[in-house]
């Protein structure tokens, strides 16, 4: 185990509990009777950051990798199943969780924005067009950067300049139409 990991490990899982105990809303429901968690929800974000951080896709690995080499950090590790359950049930938690950790950063008041913007192709014939729950919302339209026509609406991003996501929309692909069948959660502050 690299020592800075280790430091990095050690000073995300601190920060993660604290916010947690400060508000534990955020974490999701247990009953009061019944059997308590081996591993609390501030190690599993921990660990799952470490998974993101040194590159394993598979979870299973992993969690092997985890075993062999992070027992001084984690001494419970639960199986896949339960891994992937329990992080499952975190999913609201984490993304409150990166917001907060973003706002520690001085980057959080950064006024550089960055938008991207792809196709979402949502069918191809025009039976499909037709019978699509989303004919109110998408459009045909035309791609330059891909060179095509497409049926279908366009993802907006405006992440940071660390690619941080800030906000998302997915409004139709021509600019001028101003329908947008969703927008995420994430908004400026």
């Amino acid at each position: 185990m690299d020592a800075d990991l280790d430091t990095l490990a050690t000073a995300l899982y601190a920060r993660i509990d604290d916010l947690l105990k400060c508000c534990p809303e955020r974490a999701p429901w247990r009953p009061v009777i019944g059997i308590c968690p081996q591993i609390s929800d501030a190690e599993l974000v921990t660990l799952a950051v470490m998974q993101a951080l040194l590159g394993f896709v598979s979870e299973a690995r992993w969690l092997r990798y985890a075993r062999k080499s992070l027992r001084g950090l984690f001494p419970y590790l639960p199986g896949q199943s339960g891994y992937n359950k329990r992080l499952r049930k975190l999913a609201l938690t984490m993304c409150w969780l990166i917001r907060m950790l973003a706002m520690d950063t001085s980057l959080w008041a950064d006024d550089v924005w960055v938008v991207d913007s792809t196709p979402v192709e949502c069918g191809r014939s025009k039976d499909t067009v037709r019978r699509s729950d989303l004919a109110g919302c998408a459009e045909y339209g035309y791609c330059t950067s891909h060179s095509r026509y497409f049926w279908g609406l366009r993802l907006h991003l405006l992440p940071r300049c660390t690619a941080c996501p800030w906000g998302s929309r997915l409004p139709a692909p021509r600019p001028t139409s101003g329908k947008c069948c969703w927008a995420s959660s994430m908004t400026a502050p």
